[in-house]
């Protein structure tokens, strides 16, 4: 994790003062990308402690289509609570638990102009097994007429998918990323979902490369980012997936496990919300 560690850094170091929607201001820069070869491990951030229960129950949650967290919280994961639970949300919301059209709706349920849905996931997975060369096999959650519709607009907006040589390989473009809190985790999840996806289509993980926007580290986070570059990085874990899974919706939390994952004390700080 060598290269996400150099991009923290550049950032600290680099990047230019800003306020921001929460009010607590960043130091950021615009326009970065990293690219993690799936062959050389799992890159999960070892200078601190990843949560990776949350990363699966997250990514589990955005596949099934669900807009409900109590489907996150029978996960034991409540990473979305404080963001369902904001003031400017409770009017919109439909129900208590009810985070809106966000990432999996859009992923599984895009409604098109005459409102049938539309399942970008599988009609992508479809594309890898039957046109792996094409050039369009993009999923969107960036959808500008229902924006208004969820708790937060996506910050990992889309992700592209590419077949080279056996291996698949994921790009996705994320428009605002919280370096240190945030971006650990989204690394994880997509790197992830392309082992999940490569393993059901038949193919090899080949690449996920991090395209970002705003990326930027918030000022209450400043002292936690020195203390993460101050620890040398560790070897990384491998991710073991139940093999027998063959269809994207079958996988539950039992079937994914990170193997021999060293790290460095978790470093603690809050989510700008």
């Amino acid at each position: 994790m060598k290269k996400y560690l150099s991009l923290l850094e550049k950032v600290l170091e680099e990047g230019a003062d800003k306020q921001d929607r929460t009010g607590v201001g960043t130091r950021s820069l615009f326009g970065l990308q990293s690219r993690y070869d799936l062959s050389e491990g799992f890159p999960a951030v070892t200078t601190k402690k990843l949560f990776f229960n949350s990363v699966k129950a997250e990514l589990l949650w955005f596949i099934s289509g669900s807009r409900d967290i109590k489907d996150l919280h029978e996960m034991n994961c409540h990473i979305w609570d404080a963001n369902v639970d904001a003031d400017y949300w409770k009017e919109k919301r439909e129900y208590k638990t009810d985070a809106g059209r966000v990432y999996g709706v859009q992923w599984r349920d895009w409604r098109n102009p005459e409102g049938d849905s539309v399942d970008q996931l599988e009609k992508a997975i479809e594309k890898l097994k039957n046109n792996p060369n094409s050039r369009r096999n993009i999923v969107s959650a960036w959808n500008p007429g229902e924006l208004d519709r969820m708790v937060l607009p996506p910050c990992h907006a889309f992700f592209q998918f590419y077949v080279s040589e056996d291996k698949l390989s994921l790009q996705m473009y994320q428009r605002s990323c919280d370096m240190f809190l945030g971006v650990p985790f989204n690394i994880a999840s997509y790197s992830l979902l392309l082992e999940m996806v490569a393993q059901v289509t038949g193919y090899q993980p080949g690449e996920f490369i991090h395209v970002m926007g705003d990326a930027h580290i918030y000022k209450n986070h400043f002292e936690q980012v020195k203390e993460q570059l101050s620890r040398e990085p560790k070897k990384l874990p491998e991710l073991k997936l139940n093999k027998d899974i063959k269809k994207i919706d079958d996988f539950e939390m039992e079937d994914i496990k990170l193997a021999d994952y060293d790290h460095h004390p978790a470093i603690r700080a809050k989510m700008a919300v």
